[in-house]
């Protein structure tokens, strides 16, 4: 059996008439950029989410920049995040010359760990970034209570989560701002790059608008310094039509999350499966289990095609890039310790319970 660890083409396949219908009607009007499908689009999710602004954007890097902009960061000043995520999270910081705070994670759910963050605040704090890593919100709660103790901002990096909720709210309306990514393999994908950002303010939402187009506040007039950062109208229309069906899309990773998680709770008690905190959903971007000999774990599992991958083999403060801020191994210990195990099986909606099983069955039974 040969698996497919995200079968985009098969999605493509379920709703390719939609789709098509849907590009061609932007193709025969030649409305490229910010055509009728954007603003269509971010109606919808503003419905799905609940969030009172949706904007979208170029990317889902180009959405924690379009967050930082709106709220002023300034070089300099620091944002507190996680070492364990993918690189845009902290890069974009640094983009904007501010500073990167790591604080470690927690052991469970490999997010932001909050009883850790009060200590890293300074006087040069401006906001606090968690990451829902691999579908999951951070404990959002507990962080927005150490930000409003010390009037910080709160900017959730949601690119793995559109649709996870903490304590009945989506994640696009928890902190400050919410950004999502729309990037292909993501749990909601275009056909391309694009992203959304999303805020309960209109004073923020109005300043997002007006940064992802240069600034401008009306053609060629330029209240700010701002960036290309429209979402083509094509890809637009190709999330509109994924996002009708993308409650059927969760439920159904949710299944195939529930069935991984029987299965290998019974074939290995050396395996560390996922964790979901009380009150909270995951959208499910991965399905990432930690590993003893994760090389040899994956080799194996390559030789009966099974794909496999690791997000993330490195944690930040360990990238060259951010050698200047002075961390050395041993400062985040538990983000380097899962760094070393953790490895992600296929996932996406249209898992078979028979693919499913044939995975797990390559785990060892050691119980």
């Amino acid at each position: 059996m040969k698996i497919d660890f995200a079968k985009l083409q098969y999605q493509y396949q379920l709703y390719k008439e939609e789709i098509d219908q849907a590009i061609h009607s932007v193709l025969d009007r030649s409305n490229y950029i910010m055509g009728d499908e954007v603003r269509a689009l971010e109606s919808n999710l503003q419905s799905f989410t609940g969030a009172k602004h949706a904007i979208t954007c170029s990317s889902g890097t180009d959405a924690l920049l379009l967050a930082m902009m709106a709220l002023d960061i300034q070089p300099n000043d620091e944002i507190i995040t996680t070492p364990f995520t993918f690189i845009a999270t902290a890069e974009t910081i640094a983009f904007l010359k501010a500073k990167p705070v790591f604080v470690d994670i927690d052991e469970k759910t490999y997010n932001l760990d909050p009883t850790k963050v009060e200590a890293k605040i300074t006087s040069k704090t401006k906001a606090i970034m968690p990451v829902s890593l691999y579908g999951q919100p951070a404990d959002v709660k507990a962080i927005q209570a150490i930000a409003d103790k010390h009037d910080l901002k709160v900017i959730v990096d949601g690119a793995q989560s559109f649709g996870a909720t903490f304590n009945g709210q989506t994640d696009s309306t928890l902190g400050d701002i919410s950004t999502t990514s729309f990037f292909p393999a993501k749990p909601l994908g275009c056909f391309g790059d694009g992203g959304a950002v999303f805020t309960n303010s209109d004073t923020l939402a109005q300043k997002i608008k007006s940064l992802r187009v240069h600034g401008q506040s009306q053609r060629y007039h330029h209240q700010y310094i701002g960036m290309g950062g429209r979402m083509d109208t094509i890809q637009c229309a190709v999330v509109d039509v994924k996002l009708k069906y993308y409650k059927k899309d969760l439920a159904l990773r949710q299944e195939v999350a529930t069935q991984y998680h029987e299965k290998l709770k019974m074939k290995n008690e050396k395996l560390v499966l996922p964790f979901v905190i009380e009150g909270a959903t995951s959208a499910w971007a991965q399905y990432s289990i930690r590993v003893q000999n994760r090389d040899a774990v994956q080799a194996k599992l390559k030789e009966q095609g099974i794909p496999t991958a690791v997000h993330y083999p490195m944690p930040l403060h360990l990238q060259e890039c951010f050698a200047y801020l002075g961390h050395k191994q041993g400062d985040f210990p538990i983000a380097e310790d899962i760094s070393n195990e953790i490895m992600s099986l296929p996932m996406n909606p249209y898992l078979t319970e028979d693919e499913i099983g044939y995975i797990v069955s390559k785990f060892g039974n050691n119980r």
